[in-house]
């Protein structure tokens, strides 16, 4: 029996890549679909090695110039267990941060927990803050600091597994070689924390 062909030119640009995946999300294992498309989805490929990595298969069956059509197949009934990053490595590597100190971010777009590796250099501090309204786990990979919470506070060193319970008030600073950790928690619209060099 031929492939189902799905025809996303008559679609909003908005609604091309939803669609697609929706219909790659009904595929059994070992199905296909071919997507016709008016141009090379170079930018839907990256997604579905972002978010399928090994699970799928991708094969030209015609290149443009006005009609591209290509065979999606699922390979796996789920997306793969995989290796992200060294934590290690990224933790002793040169810290290129994002507005809230994030050097690496979990970036699959379809999954549950949102995870960042998060570089403080030395001499800052996240100031006192309430946490967000979601548990967080906290792993120190690397420098030192101090966190501080309502009533105590707490030395922070690598292999230091903290447990930031939701709402709870903490501030961080950080030691002589800064501070490198790894957070855990359920998927949420961004957070940005105030960053601040210490007085």
């Amino acid at each position: 029996m031929p492939d189902q062909e799905l025809d996303v030119r008559p679609l909003r640009k908005p609604d091309k890549h939803p669609r697609i995946f929706q219909e790659f999300d009904g595929l059994a294992v070992g199905e296909a679909f071919v997507l016709v498309n008016n141009h090379d989805p170079k930018h839907l490929r990256q997604e579905f090695e972002l978010d399928h990595p090994g699970d799928h298969s991708w094969d030209y069956l015609d290149k443009g110039p006005d009609v591209w059509r290509i065979r999606i197949g699922k390979l796996a009934s789920t997306p793969l267990p995989r290796i992200l990053t060294d934590a290690h490595a990224v933790a002793a590597g040169t810290h290129a941060s994002d507005a809230a100190g994030a050097v690496w971010k979990l970036q699959m777009s379809g999954r549950d927990l949102d995870s960042n590796i998060v570089h403080l250099r030395p001499g800052t501090a996240v100031e006192t803050h309430k946490g967000p309204d979601l548990d967080v786990l906290l792993l120190v990979l690397s420098g030192d600091g101090r966190l501080d919470t309502e009533l105590d506070t707490l030395s922070l060193r690598p292999g230091a597994l903290v447990w930031l319970p939701r709402l709870s008030q903490r501030r961080f600073t950080t030691g002589a070689s800064g501070l490198t950790y790894l957070t855990v928690h359920q998927r949420r619209r961004s957070l940005v924390l105030d960053i601040a060099d210490r007085p």
